[in-house]
């Protein structure tokens, strides 16, 4: 594509979600400027756009790449994000995701950037009182990942009323699988996902361990959504489209709106992969709903959103085709 709709900022772009958002922006006719520090990136995930080093505490130095390359929206995917972590760790999570996400703010303020599309989370929500959750659920999370991502959600509004900045929050709910042309794919170090997890387990690493099997659901353990990553890209173009078109900002669950279980997972991998999984059980994590599933007709009625890769057996299929060719990740690290 030529960049004829202007340059796009992706934060994070060299991250597992923001690498396949750079190449969805492209692939949509947008220049990408990719805007990462690598500290949990890959190098090899910038595939699509220019690649600018930085961190996004350095207010001056993001404010120097939205001046150089004449960028027109931010993509902000730059942030933390293991929940477990969150609660041993808090001052980091504050640091980098509510101090690091209001320096990127301050820069498109200074610089006159009006289109922000933030990557939130369902952990906003915190214990869900009903599901599917809708996007007027109270939001009351239970660590400090969900309450740093809600500080931000709750500064934008104040950001648009001063500055005249316009939003999209996107609350994800289970980020997964791969690019399906294998390109891009999830590379954490350490893993914390259960589908690249069960994959290793799979094929001769760790044993996975399931986390409490006596959650009130048809199987004891906990249901999640999990939302295929080119979708959650594709709704993050739709989403800056949106901004543009209307000028309107909001908050939008992403998600299938179907749960599936950890033991489905588990058997889901057992046969794409066509080998057994080992796993073992583990008591339960405190702070784990049993059930969180997505109401997302909101995203689809005004982003126009509907996931292309609903099911579970294709999440899973891309995330063993970038498996297997990417046996060592992006081998950078």
């Amino acid at each position: 594509m030529d960049g004829s709709r202007g340059a796009v900022l992706v934060t994070g772009g060299a991250g597992y979600i923001g690498s396949h958002g750079a190449k969805a922006l492209h692939r949509a006719g947008y220049r990408v400027v990719v805007y990462d520090n690598l500290a949990a990136g890959h190098r090899g995930a910038v595939q699509y756009g220019e690649f600018v080093e930085g961190d996004i505490s350095d207010v001056g130095a993001v404010r120097a790449a939205l001046r150089q390359h004449e960028v027109v929206g931010v993509m902000h995917f730059a942030a933390l994000l293991d929940v477990g972590e969150s609660v041993r760790e808090p001052a980091i999570y504050y640091r980098n995701n509510v101090a690091g996400a209001l320096s990127v703010l301050e820069a498109m303020a200074a610089e006159s950037v009006r289109s922000f599309v933030f990557s939130s989370t369902c952990a906003t929500y915190g214990e869900p009182i009903e599901t599917p959750i809708a996007e007027t659920h109270p939001q009351r999370p239970m660590n400090s990942y969900g309450e740093t991502k809600l500080a931000i959600e709750r500064a934008l509004p104040h950001y648009e009323r001063a500055y005249g900045l316009h939003y999209v929050a996107l609350r994800y709910f289970n980020a997964a699988g791969a690019d399906p042309d294998s390109e891009l794919g999830e590379d954490h170090s350490p893993e914390i996902h259960i589908i690249p997890r069960a994959i290793d387990a799979a094929t001769g690493g760790a044993g996975l361990e399931v986390f409490g099997d006596d959650y009130p659901t048809p199987d004891g353990t906990c249901l999640r959504d999990y939302v295929h990553v080119s979708d959650l890209a594709d709704a993050h173009v739709r989403a800056l489209e949106t901004i543009v078109e209307t000028g309107k900002s909001g908050a939008y669950n992403l998600g299938t709106g179907h749960p599936h279980s950890v033991r489905e997972v588990i058997d889901t991998v057992q046969r794409v992969v066509g080998r057994p999984v080992p796993w073992r059980l583990a008591p339960r994590r405190p702070g784990d709903p049993a059930v969180l599933f997505a109401a997302p007709n909101k995203a689809q009625a005004e982003l126009h959103w509907t996931p292309r890769y609903p099911s579970l057996d294709a999440i899973v299929e891309t995330a063993w085709n970038w498996h297997r060719s990417h046996p060592k990740g992006y081998g950078d690290k």
